[in-house]
């Protein structure tokens, strides 16, 4: 059997884009409501980013971490958003943030380290704050913003240790946090608590979803949405969506699929490229190898 596959990126980003900026308006309003300030558990506090929007939904989730007064603070939201600031001062009360831990490089998660140092009044201003982060391969950063880590990095604090991992796909340098005294995970973007996610590199953003599968962690805690209370169902959930339209692709897409999926086949046949299951054959032309047939 032989299958050529079309598409034109542009295009199809163009019309995923409108749909899905379509769809976000007709269902913003059936989003699980977030609460600005709320104690998920006695280790976790969520601190809403106050940034609302169709890819942030609610808005970011960030997350105060510990049972003492020094607190880690993970992800700082969007820059110049004075109410997530206010809020992140009635959130910490008289405690005061250790370090931030930031999930990835999109400004919805890194932009507001810079306000929250400078402008909440916290006790941490005028020491040196340590900003964790996986450092970029794919792009260049302000360096001197960071304190770059590695997989397996630990970082503790009062009735807290957080391993940090490497999962990449959403963003390539894209990290989730396991919480070892709940057995939880902070999962930034590569999960999240309503609808699925968006990735720079689908094979590694797979690999990834079955590296935390095989952790059966026993809740999420997602950049964005609602905690997620049956996390090994999710994550199966997410796999399970990105093999169907994988084999969509690989029986020869129609053109009737929702156009908002469209922005993905792009990624899709990169992953089966890599995979030697699909090869290039124009310059917007593939077809199935014999190892897919």
């Amino acid at each position: 059997m032989l299958s050529t596959l079309r598409y034109c990126a542009d295009y199809l980003l163009a019309i995923a884009g409108y749909f899905y900026g379509r769809a976000f308006r007709q269902t913003m309003s059936t989003l699980t409501p977030i609460e600005p300030r709320l104690r998920l558990s006695p280790i976790v506090y969520r601190v809403l980013g106050a940034n609302p929007g169709a890819f942030t939904l609610r808005g970011t989730n960030t997350y105060l971490v510990g049972t003492g007064k020094s607190l880690v603070l993970i992800d700082a939201g969007e820059p110049s958003v004075n109410q997530y600031i206010d809020d992140l001062r009635e959130a910490l009360d008289e405690n005061e943030i250790c370090c931030i831990i930031c999930t990835h490089w999109h400004d919805d998660h890194v932009g507001g380290v810079t306000d929250v140092i400078n402008k909440a009044n916290l006790s941490v201003i005028g020491k040196p704050v340590p900003v964790y982060k996986f450092k970029r391969t794919d792009a260049s950063e302000d360096e001197s913003k960071y304190h770059y880590v590695e997989d397996g990095y630990v970082v503790k604090t009062e009735g807290a240790t957080l391993r940090l991992l490497s999962t990449p796909g959403h963003t390539m340098e894209h990290m989730s946090i396991y919480l070892e005294e709940e057995n939880s995970l902070f999962s930034g973007d590569c999960i999240l608590g309503e609808g699925t996610t968006i990735f720079e590199d689908l094979y590694t953003y797979m690999q990834s979803l079955h590296k935390l599968l095989e952790m059966k962690p026993s809740r999420i805690y997602p950049g964005h949405g609602p905690v997620i209370e049956n996390p090994v169902e999710k994550i199966e959930e997410y796999i399970k969506h990105r093999n169907q339209r994988e084999q969509q692709i690989l029986d020869g897409i129609p053109i009737a699929v929702k156009m908002a999926a469209l922005s993905n086949v792009t990624h899709h046949i990169s992953k089966l490229m890599k995979e030697n299951k699909v090869e290039k054959v124009g310059s917007n032309s593939y077809r199935l190898t014999t190892v897919a047939e």
